[in-house]
Formats: C-alpha cells, sequence, structure tokens
C-alpha cells in the first residue's frame, strides 16, 4: 500500500517531537503532566534518508482491528509515505499549519494532507492529543490509549495544546533546531472531527492563529470568531440538518471571512487516509463518492483556502461552485 503522491514540487522531510507541559495536568489523568506526540513535516532541499514510518505496530494493531477483523495487525506499518526523516529542510521561512486529527485517530491518519501541504512549501505540525486516540505510542515504546468521553473538554483541552505547541515551535528557545524557519505571522488551523471542532477554541484562545479549516467537525462549544474559517463537510452539515445543528448556530457569530461547504456522497473519515487505505485493502467504502477523488478535494480546498490567508494569493475555487468539483455544495444561509 502507499499513500497517494503529493501535489507539490518539494521533497519532504519529517522530524517527531516528544513534548511534556510540566505546567498542565493531563485532562485525563490529573495526576500526570500533559504529554504530547508530534509529527513536523517540512519542505526539503532533498530527497534523503530513510522513508518515514506510516503507524507504529500498535497503532497500527488498533487501527487495523477497527477496520476489519480480517486484516492483519501490522499491516498499516508499511504503508509508503514520501516523508525522509531529518531530511536537510529548505532554507526559505514558511508558513505554519497544525493538524488536529479526529476522534479516536492518530495524527498520522491526516498525513496525506500533511505531505502535500510540505511538498508545497508550509511546515505541517500534526498533534497526537494524548488519551484522544486508540493508540499513541510514545519514543519510550509504550502506547497509550482512549480515556476522552466529554467534547468540550477534549476542544478546550486541545486549544491549550496547540498553544503550548506553537510555544515550543516558535518561542524564544524552538524545540526544532531549525524552527526559526517557521514564519510566525503565517500560521493556520486544520481540524478534523472533533479536531475540527477544536479549531474555533483554538483560535479564540490564541491570536497567533490566523486562519482555520473544519473539516466535519461539529461545535462544542460557543464559536464566535472574527477571522477567516473554512466549514468543509459531509452532507449532514448542509443548512438546516438535524443531525448536527451547530453550524447553523455557529454561522451568524463568524464575521470575518468564512466559506460554508458540503462533499455530496462523502462520509466522515473522507477527509483522513482512511477511505484511500480501506479501499487498497478491499475493504467495501463507507461512502459513495470514491476515495480518491475525497482526498483529492480535500487537498485542493485547504490549499487554495491556506494559500488565500497565509500567502495573499487569489483562489477562485472558493469564490464560487466549480465545474471541476460539481459534488461540493456551497451555502449562503
Amino acid at each position: 500500500m502507499k499513500l497517494p503522491e503529493p501535489s507539490g514540487r518539494n521533497p519532504i522531510g519529517q522530524i517527531t517531537l516528544h513534548l511534556r507541559d510540566v505546567t498542565r495536568p493531563d485532562p485525563w489523568l490529573p495526576d500526570d503532566r500533559r504529554e504530547l506526540m508530534v509529527s513536523i513535516w517540512y519542505p526539503a532541499l532533498v530527497e534523503t534518508g530513510r522513508q518515514a514510518p506510516y503507524l507504529t505496530l500498535a497503532e497500527s494493531e488498533r487501527i487495523a482491528r477497527g477496520l476489519s477483523a480480517d486484516i492483519a495487525g501490522d499491516a498499516l506499518t508499511t504503508v509508503g509515505t514520501h516523508a525522509r526523516v531529518n531530511a536537510p529542510p529548505l532554507g526559505s521561512r514558511a508558513p505554519l499549519v497544525v493538524l488536529s486529527p479526529g476522534r479516536e485517530q492518530p495524527r498520522g491518519t491526516l498525513r496525506t494532507l500533511g505531505e502535500d501541504l510540505a511538498s508545497q512549501g508550509y511546515v505541517v505540525a500534526a498533534i497526537g492529543h494524548n488519551h484522544e486516540a486508540v493508540a499513541t505510542t510514545f519514543p519510550d515504546g509504550h502506547t497509550t490509549g482512549y480515556l476522552a468521553r466529554d467534547d468540550v473538554k477534549i476542544a478546550r483541552g486541545r486549544a491549550a495544546d496547540v498553544s503550548f505547541v506553537l510555544d515550543r515551535l516558535i518561542g524564544k528557545t524552538p524545540v526544532w533546531g531549525r524552527g526559526k524557519l517557521i514564519d510566525p505571522r503565517r500560521i493556520a488551523m486544520v481540524g478534523h472531527s472533533i479536531g475540527g471542532g477544536s479549531v474555533v477554541p483554538a483560535m479564540q484562545a490564541d491570536p497567533r492563529i490566523s486562519a482555520g479549516v473544519t473539516l466535519d467537525g461539529s461545535f462544542p462549544v460557543p464559536a464566535g470568531l472574527n477571522r477567516p474559517l473554512l466549514l468543509l463537510g459531509t452532507p449532514r452539515h448542509a443548512p438546516g440538518g438535524q443531525s448536527d445543528p451547530s453550524w447553523d448556530r455557529v454561522w451568524p457569530a463568524l464575521t470575518g471571512w468564512k466559506r460554508w461547504l458540503t462533499v455530496e456522497r462523502a462520509g466522515p473519515s473522507m477527509f483522513s487516509d482512511l477511505p484511500v487505505l480501506a479501499d487498497q485493502l478491499g475493504l467495501p467504502p463507507d461512502q459513495k463518492l470514491p476515495a480518491a477523488r475525497g482526498l483529492r478535494i480535500t487537498r485542493d480546498y485547504v490549499t487554495a483556502f491556506l494559500d488565500l490567508h497565509l500567502r495573499g494569493r487569489q483562489q477562485p475555487l472558493l469564490g464560487r461552485p466549480s465545474p471541476r468539483f460539481p459534488e461540493v455544495k456551497f451555502w449562503r444561509p
């Protein structure tokens, strides 16, 4: 199995960080300090070094178990990726995109989007929020499981996680030796599912985040905001939807640039790697939209939004419905 090819021209490097916030208790185990795993994907100078692994064995086993009892536990450890560990980075300053994964999902399941953005010149930080995925493996080999239950608590905790990661990446003493390559004036957050529901709380709490994207995420907390926000979701998030009315509630309180888009025939996992991997494993799809098409829509619309708001490049794709993507519906309630 292999992830789709990135669309940009840059080779991709990767480093992995283990961060510990000694000032904050873990929201799910209050006797412990908050610990995070973070994958950094970045534009590299040359394609050198070993290929970055997709998931650890423990992460693969638990994700495979959720996909099908017939899938070998180590199946997702051998997925071909496009990032090279510790490849030398390009020397120019780059915008930063923070990724927050979906409910129970390891940060690696947003790798296709993250690698694609890195190939186009973005630095990408995918956060593994401890105890909020079915598996998070730490450098000493131990793996934690899923403990989170309260969506409001998750969203507010993730907002604190994002601010902590930004402090460590762009503070006075960056934890990554190449942290000075990040432009602190150009930062966005993209979240999937509950990660998407955490985008507005993170932006409310941290003015360094200048733009945000929620991928099929609900809003568990009040969500007033005057900065750019893209809502991109499945048909259940069309205006007047009964399964999740939170977009209808939040929309009037968004006073900055905003778009409300839904994708016909899409399922909630469309925005992650899982449909593409399930397709390659021969598993029945959980959505009517072809997996590769779903990822293409995700990458193109997210990139257009980031290019507009972090790079100042005009994007007709975001101005009106496109004949290239008839599945994407624009709503202006």
